[in-house]
């Protein structure tokens, strides 16, 4: 999804801060991610305008970003609610190698919140193996991730 001026002159970043345009101040909910999730995420919070949730990018999960996070999330002052949202079942992907570190960001800007795992149940296969089966599991954890606070 890059353009090549990026490609060309860029450079890595390990992680993507909101590039919406929300005003930090009225963020009540971050969904941290990877991967091509995001432009699922990012397309439902269009579509429904929503402007109350910001999502972030995690880009490198090892060694942790810890600081860039950190950084990424000092802005939402307000938030109440975070999800680490993943189109992978709970027991691949991200979530077990990298909650740990996440919740430690999140504890150290307020130690409140309580990050939440958002998508698929524990499966022994990546995939649900029908397509209908696997459109609706990403459209509930979509909603799920994307959700007012609960």
């Amino acid at each position: 999804a890059s353009t090549l001026e990026e490609l060309a002159n860029g450079k890595f970043q390990t992680v993507i801060q909101d590039t919406s345009g929300l005003d930090p101040n009225k963020v009540k909910k971050v969904v941290l991610c990877s991967g091509k999730v995001y432009y699922d995420l990012e397309a439902y919070r269009a579509e429904n305008g929503i402007e109350d949730r910001a999502i972030l990018r995690v880009e490198q999960l090892y060694p942790f970003p810890d600081a860039e996070l950190e950084e990424a999330l000092k802005p939402y002052v307000n938030m109440k609610d975070a999800v680490w949202c993943q189109e992978e079942p709970i027991n691949q992907g991200a979530w077990y190698s990298s909650q740990h570190h996440m919740r430690h960001v999140l504890q150290r800007i307020n130690p409140e919140l309580h990050l939440r795992y958002v998508g698929r149940a524990a499966s022994a296969a990546p995939a649900c193996g029908y397509m209908s089966v696997h459109v609706e599991e990403q459209k509930q954890f979509i909603d799920e991730a994307l959700s007012p606070n609960s």
